[in-house]
């Protein structure tokens, strides 16, 4: 297959890698000085430094390039640039079956990667779907074991497609639950930070893996309030994505919590990363829509807390664990 992958940063480049192996791809950059820097040194040297882009890769950094003559397209943008893509991928007028990677919620909007779509291109959810699951690109990258989940509300696309993409090294399963998925990779960013500031506080494994529990019963009752399935959260995209991230040392939004554990700002935080940290943007989106929803969600207020009212780590923390006590549910 010819797949389109449009998004230049490291989760971008590293599924350009691996699928490399099997299939022809167009990677594409909105950055023109970034294309040329890719491929005048075969390196993406910005976002993922220590992998050669194999000759099966073309980088462009025009869309209308990237697009043509492709079987689909994978779009890996931040969720923030992801309506812009789309209107111009329509302004290119080539109609092709869409993948999406992005996570989060639209900042200024607090919507989810499937509602942009179906707004800025209406009618298009068959021949769509979300790819996600616990990946860190790094890794993805090296061709190390990694499973995914592509879901669609058109199951026989989104059969499809994952037995076109799957392999031994890249496990591709499939689900109907595009909201369930959404919401998955969206909030463990959120928590991923709270794991991060407890770590970095010296609170130990047994808070650690309480703050994850109880993250996931957030992540849970947000989500099937939104219409998402219980099943999915009990998955890939749900607990095996969270676990990931709440835990791994490749996990960016980790590294912020623990930064504001040793007390620096998220301004110096974001400078210092370099790259994209889903959950500090997210954070104030799953709190309106908790609001809204009458959900508690307190694990996410602690977050906000921190990030946005200049409330310590260790203030925000003894909030949490001076809270009544209750019956454990979901």
């Amino acid at each position: 297959m010819r797949i389109a992958i449009l998004g230049a940063g490291a989760w971008g480049s590293a599924l350009a890698i691996n699928l490399s192996s099997y299939h022809q791809i167009n990677l594409w950059t909105r950055n023109s000085h970034h294309a040329a820097e890719m491929v005048a040194t075969g390196i993406n040297q910005r976002y993922l430094p220590h992998y050669v882009l194999p000759k099966t890769v073309t980088v462009s950094a025009i869309l209308a390039d990237a697009l043509k003559e492709v079987d689909f397209a994978l779009i890996v943008v931040p969720i923030s640039g992801l309506r812009e893509t789309l209107r111009e991928i329509i302004v290119s007028r080539i109609k092709l079956p869409l993948l999406w990677g992005c996570k989060g919620f639209e900042p200024s909007t607090a919507k989810l990667p499937h509602q942009i779509i179906q707004e800025e291109c209406p009618g298009r959810m068959s021949q769509c779907g979300v790819l996600s699951g616990p990946s860190f690109a790094d890794e993805v990258a090296r061709n190390l074991p990694t499973a995914l989940t592509l879901a669609s509300t058109d199951i026989e696309f989104s059969k499809q497609l994952a037995a076109s993409l799957h392999s031994s090294k890249l496990r591709i399963y499939t689900s109907r639950d595009v909201i369930g998925v959404e919401i998955g990779g969206a909030i463990k960013n959120v928590i991923s930070i709270a794991a991060g500031i407890s770590d970095g506080l010296g609170f130990g494994s047994n808070a650690r893996a309480a703050l994850i529990t109880r993250g996931l019963s957030e992540i849970t009752r947000l989500g099937l309030k939104l219409g998402g399935d219980l099943k999915t959260f009990m998955g890939l995209t749900g607990i095996g994505d969270l676990i990931l991230t709440s835990t791994g040392q490749l996990s960016r939004n980790r590294r912020v919590g623990l930064m504001l554990a040793e007390g620096k700002s998220i301004d110096e935080i974001l400078a210092q990363l370099g790259h994209v940290a889903e959950g500090v943007h997210t954070t104030q989106s799953v709190l309106q829509l908790g609001d809204q929803l009458n959900i508690e969600m307190p694990i996410t207020q602690a977050v906000y807390s921190i990030l946005h009212e200049r409330v310590s780590p260790r203030s925000a923390v003894e909030v949490l664990l001076n809270r009544e006590q209750k019956t454990e549910t979901y």
